[in-house]
């Protein structure tokens, strides 16, 4: 069992559910004229998020880690902040644009991290997630350029 890989899902896990709440606060108080795009695609993304947060802590229960599974927990551990709930339809799509990023730059480290364990199932998983937030990134900056 690598304590780095499992602390390091761990992080994921918990950012994971900062995210999934912040998406459903999104949903529901983005306004504006932006408000039937970003309405649907808030949703479409907390949906993933909570095929993410299952994927990652069942994978941590697969190596012989014990997931963070609390509110608590998951403030502790998170390094994403939680909505302000003052937000505007843009600032909502930076937010989540850095928010992604940061997922993004620790699903490297997983990646490498997961390959030097010779644990191809993990290194997958994070190639997948990367791949995803990868496009987002892209369609918001894209929506959010002048």
């Amino acid at each position: 069992m690598d304590q780095q890989l499992i602390a390091a899902l761990n992080k994921q896990l918990a950012n994971w559910n900062v995210l999934y709440t912040k998406l459903h606060n999104y949903h529901w108080y983005v306004t504006g004229p932006e408000f039937f795009t970003l309405h649907t695609k808030f949703e479409e993304y907390y949906n993933e998020a909570g095929n993410y947060i299952d994927e990652i802590a069942e994978r941590i229960l697969t190596i012989k880690g014990k997931p963070v599974a609390t509110l608590r927990e998951y403030l502790e551990v998170a390094t994403i902040e939680e909505s302000n709930g003052k937000e505007t339809a843009h600032e909502m799509v930076g937010n989540l644009v850095n928010d992604f990023e940061l997922v993004v730059n620790d699903a490297k480290q997983i990646i490498n991290t997961a390959d030097g364990s010779d644990d191809q199932p993990t290194a997958d998983l994070f190639i997948g997630i990367k791949t995803s937030l990868e496009q987002h990134i892209w369609m918001l900056n894209a929506f959010n350029s002048k």
